[in-house]
């Protein structure tokens, strides 16, 4: 990549804000197995301490959760480690789909519920 250039990266991020190593991958315009090498991961400590020049995940509970990255880690590693000068961030949130009504439907029927209740007591 050029110095120049200014990486977008359009973030498809997951519910948390996270991205994926696939979202990475696009997002730097880079290999998955690049991404891999980037990041700093270790087979014998889940958790590896900070390391300014690796591409550090969030934090993970068991090693067969996926590796997420912060944006604004992916961004810092755009910038710091592989030299692009500008780096724009942009977090799209996902589109509506019929989970997200069904989600909200739940929702507002636990919230009746619980507004039921109260007046109950």
């Amino acid at each position: 990549m050029d110095d120049l250039l200014n990486a977008q990266l359009n973030a498809q991020a997951t519910a948390q804000g996270l991205m994926t190593v696939e979202a990475v991958q696009k997002a730097l315009n880079r290999s998955r197995a690049s991404v891999y090498r980037y990041a700093n991961t270790n087979p014998s400590d889940l958790n590896p301490s900070y390391d300014a020049r690796k591409l550090n995940p969030e934090l993970r509970v068991n090693k067969d959760d996926p590796l997420l990255f912060h944006p604004n880690e992916v961004a810092r590693f755009a910038q710091d480690v592989l030299g692009i000068k500008q780096v724009t961030i942009e977090v799209q949130q996902p589109s509506e789909n019929v989970t997200h009504d069904l989600l909200r439907a739940i929702l507002t029927e636990l919230q009746s519920l619980r507004s039921a209740l109260k007046d109950r007591a």
